[in-house]
């Protein structure tokens, strides 16, 4: 199993020439050219190590920093900028990046950076995601969409996979709604957040063969899964 690296690099010509020396270098890479995207890819994968620009549209670096901190502490994340005030570092770093490559930089600075920051976490690239989550009485297939039970059984929609996913990361946690909109439609208003209500009440049909299976709604900020 190769690394995974997510890159999200707007200037489409650096993108490509980042990833296919990176893909030299034996990385698996997944180019996005914007911070929604990216967020989407995130959530819809398992990687390894983060490359951001920060100048992007529709989701900014530092902002889709912040959002994968809220979900995941420890992967790296590395920030690319044509900035290299100090004040510019520090709110990188306070958004919770791990290391800063100013442009233009070397592909050896680049690969040196990517190595020491790799080796900072620690990984272990042979552990394969677990793609069969249980969730109380019911086993949910990630990867085919199949929720189970002994009485039930439902091939869910990729947006229902897609929300359950993320449930399930924060399982007896309150995630924000904000979190699951972008994830999952890349944008954040009125009438997708209506859609993802109409999600969550059929999830709540699915469940109903567990009563220790609940997901709630927390008034303001978003929904729980729990499994008691």
């Amino acid at each position: 199993m190769k690394i995974k690296i997510l890159l999200v690099e707007d200037d489409t010509s650096l993108g490509f020439v980042i990833s296919d020396q990176l893909r030299s270098d034996g990385y698996h890479v997944t180019l996005c050219t914007d911070g929604a995207e990216g967020f989407q890819k995130f959530n819809a994968e398992v990687f390894h190590l983060c490359i951001f620009d920060v100048m992007m549209p529709k989701l900014d670096g530092f902002s889709l920093a912040r959002s994968i901190r809220k979900i995941n502490q420890h992967i790296p994340i590395l920030f690319l900028t044509a900035k290299s005030m100090t004040e510019d570092k520090l709110d990188g770093f306070r958004a919770g990046g791990d290391d800063y490559l100013t442009k233009p930089f070397s592909t050896e600075e680049l690969q040196m950076r990517i190595a020491a920051l790799l080796k900072r976490v620690d990984i272990h690239v042979n552990s394969e995601e677990e793609t069969v989550l249980l969730v109380g009485a019911y086993s949910f297939d990630t990867s085919n969409f199949q929720l189970k039970h002994e009485k039930f059984h439902k091939t869910l929609t990729k947006k229902e996979a897609q929300i359950l996913k993320i449930l399930c990361k924060f399982r007896n946690q309150v995630v924000a709604r904000e979190i699951v909109l972008n994830a999952v439609w890349g944008q954040d208003d009125y009438f997708v957040g209506r859609s993802l209500d109409v999600f969550i009440t059929k999830l709540r049909k699915y469940f109903k063969e567990d009563p220790s299976v609940t997901i709630s709604n927390i008034h303001g900020i978003g929904f729980k899964l729990e499994v008691k």
